[in-house]
């Protein structure tokens, strides 16, 4: 089976746990106005690269990439039975597979190919880019209902989740969404760490270079002060949720 990768990279830091051999895949339907990777959103064909070369990539750089594989993009599950052969071969010796994604392809009414892939899937990183469903069209051009039902339905597998929350100024910001966010991550049992991320635009010069119009111009790179700001509403949020189960709870 061949798989399109737009790019490799060894040394991994923000990919999952560990220091990670990072796989990024072509393919996405998602059209976030921050993204930084545009070079991605089309399948080009650009390297088709076989199973076994990207782990022979892989065993040239194990000794430092102990943290395992991640496989990114773009959007991965694009091409998923792929990601699946890769993951599996993957478990077969030994590596810790993560897979980095918006959960955008999510079919809760087909779930035999996504269950092959959790089966060899040990942490899924799952973007949740904004909580409220308009807000969320607007700002990827796609609604959000599959990507919260994943979410739910990870948790329900028993597959641990590595949230993840850019923070963009004046889009996803607001501080009623993200106690909102708060409160449906505090509902995913299998949650095992959250990332709060300020927005940056060093995307810009893919986008010069592609020549489209880079949609967030005017939009400044949030600080990390902010970003820590919006992590503490997201925490509240999770801990009002936590609490009311728990007094729920108590009184039954």
């Amino acid at each position: 089976m061949i798989g399109y990768v737009h790019s490799l990279e060894s040394f991994g830091a923000m990919d999952g746990p560990g220091i990670r051999f990072v796989v990024f895949l072509e393919g996405c339907p998602m059209r976030c106005q921050y993204c930084h990777n545009p070079d991605t959103w089309e399948i080009r064909k650009k390297t088709p690269m076989t199973v076994e070369e990207i782990l022979q990539q892989y065993d040239g750089c194990k000794e430092f990439c102990r943290g395992g594989i991640t496989v990114t993009g773009g959007e991965p599950l694009v091409q998923m039975e792929f990601v699946t052969q890769l993951f599996t071969q993957a478990k077969q010796k030994g590596i810790h597979t993560c897979l980095d994604t918006s959960g955008i392809l999510f079919d809760p009414q087909h779930t035999e190919k996504m269950d092959a892939l959790l089966a060899v899937t040990d942490l899924v990183m799952l973007d949740i880019k904004e909580i409220d469903p308009q807000k969320h069209l607007a700002l990827t051009g796609q609604p959000n209902e599959k990507i919260l039902a994943y979410a739910q339905y990870l948790a329900q597998k028993g597959i641990p989740i590595w949230i993840r929350h850019v923070v963009v100024p004046g889009i996803t910001d607001d501080p009623k969404d993200l106690f909102a966010l708060g409160e449906f991550i505090a509902g995913l049992k299998t949650i095992k760490a959250l990332d709060v991320l300020p927005y940056h635009d060093m995307g810009k010069v893919k986008y010069k270079a592609l020549g489209i119009p880079y949609p967030l111009e005017e939009v400044p790179p949030l600080s990390k002060e902010d970003a820590a700001k919006a992590k503490d509403i997201i925490l509240s949020g999770m801990k009002k949720r936590l609490k009311e189960e728990r007094s729920q709870g108590l009184r039954r």
